[in-house]
């Protein structure tokens, strides 16, 4: 055994994933940076390169040059390229070329698989990332034609298919990347299809899709012949159904009276405009209206939302929608006197309670801290910071036009921030101190509480 192998099977599959992430932003950042990847000719400066691709491989979106305007086409395909990787999984990629070529997939890469995937269990993984790989590729290629149709009726064909490709992969990976620059103008996103229904309802369940998770996906594939749903799906369907509508309501109502978002347009872009929005901080990152024009109450609740974030086993970020469900379901089972949080007559152990408790406070500690150091060296106002800062966490992607304009401290504290929320803070925990298991416990003490 070579001293390399050696070092290599004493990795834990966290650090191998870290690892990998590190790797792969490091290529994307060194081809980014190559004057063939800008329109000027000029090579990108390293930080705005760096900051980009790792935008991509985390799947958030935030730009600090506009996508569309500043890359070339080699530039957006090494994007496109990193996004798909990042969204499916480096290890899934992998997978893909090892089936292709007829390769046995090892133990330690089934591990992998099942850490890269948020597997409860190594039985049929390899057989599950062969479905992953045609539930995405089946869904880009339906959208992506859905989209460039609709394109085809102001652009050239290829124009159009090239748009339809590259936004039905990032809006599925909920990348939040889009190339509409040349098209509505430098870092426009969606908003001059603010009332479009073809591009409003495809992207929309594009990023639904993206969002709610592999797992789910299998499970609704399988529905119409088994008729049944794991506990883990009915709570991620039944969560981002609520928080989807919900968040849609309360936009729709305090951005009714804004002359600047929702006043000027009739009530089907009304309508339109309050689900895009909702949809889009479950990690989409896309918008059609200018989010720093919003009221503050909306680009708080939009914190919120980007904060909960999307689904385990999907490319989102945040704490992830069954994280909040459970500790919905602690503090009303606490209220009611009950020891049990219960969902669907299903009683969940007590771990997965602390597990939700301690993501919760662990990412709303990084964002605490984050947001101040934001703050602080870009002297702006507290919401602004929070805002960009939940946005890099939950891998979202949407600004309030703070990124364009951060400082080189700024960009390294929020590339920091999207590998943190694309890692997920305990697995970014676990790849610097691996747990160990207690040999013994201490006795038993009481504090007072409330």
């Amino acid at each position: 055994m070579t001293k390399t192998k050696a070092i290599l099977l004493k990795i834990t599959p966290p650090q191998f994933l870290t690892l990998g992430f590190i790797i792969i932003i490091s290529i994307g950042s060194l081809l980014l940076s190559l004057p063939a990847a800008s329109t000027d000719g000029i090579r990108t400066p390293f930080i705005d390169a760096l900051f980009t691709a790792t935008s991509a491989v985390c799947v958030t979106g935030l730009v600090v040059v506009d996508t569309g305007t500043h890359f070339t086409i080699f530039g957006q395909v090494v994007i496109l390229t990193l996004m798909q990787i990042g969204g499916l999984g480096f290890m899934t990629m992998a997978t893909m070329l090892a089936l292709a070529f007829r390769k046995r997939i090892s133990l330690r890469e089934r591990l992998l698989l099942q850490e890269t995937m948020n597997q409860a269990s190594l039985e049929g993984i390899v057989r599950f990332i062969r479905r992953v790989l045609v539930y995405a590729f089946v869904i880009e290629i339906v959208g992506a034609l859905l989209l460039a149709m609709r394109f085809s009726l102001t652009m050239p064909i290829g124009r159009a298919l090239y748009l339809g490709i590259f936004h039905s992969i990032s809006m599925f990976t909920n990348a939040g990347f889009d190339v509409l620059g040349t098209v509505n103008g430098p870092f426009s996103s969606f908003v001059g299809h603010v009332d479009d229904p073809i591009v409003n309802f495809v992207i929309i369940m594009l990023i639904f899709l993206g969002g709610i998770g592999f797992i789910v996906l299998a499970e609704l594939w399988d529905f119409s012949k088994v008729r049944k749903l794991s506990l883990h799906s009915k709570v991620v369907l039944t969560t981002s159904g609520v928080l989807f509508l919900a968040g849609a309501v309360l936009i729709f109502i305090f951005e009714f009276t804004n002359a600047r978002t929702l006043e000027p347009l009739d009530i089907t872009g009304k309508l339109y405009s309050s689900l895009f929005q909702s949809i889009s901080p479950r990690s989409g990152g896309a918008s059609t209206l200018d989010i720093g024009a919003m009221r503050s109450a909306t680009q708080f609740l939009i914190v919120l939302l980007m904060f909960i974030g999307a689904s385990p086993g999907s490319a989102g970020g945040g704490i992830k929608v069954t994280t909040f469900a459970i500790l919905v379901g602690a503090v009303i089972a606490m209220i009611r006197g009950k020891e049990d949080v219960v969902f669907f007559n299903r009683r969940l152990a007590k771990d997965r309670v602390h597990k939700a408790l301690t993501i919760s406070i662990v990412a709303l500690s990084a964002i605490v801290l984050f947001t101040m150091l934001i703050s602080a060296t870009e002297n702006v106002e507290i919401l602004t910071a929070m805002f960009e800062v939940t946005s890099a966490f939950g891998t979202t992607g949407l600004s309030m036009g703070l990124t364009p304009h951060l400082t080189t401290l700024g960009k390294v504290l929020i590339i920091t921030m999207m590998f943190i929320g694309r890692l997920g803070p305990l697995t970014l925990a676990f790849t610097l101190a691996p747990g160990e298991k207690e040999l013994y416990r201490y006795p038993e003490g009481k504090i007072m509480i409330g």
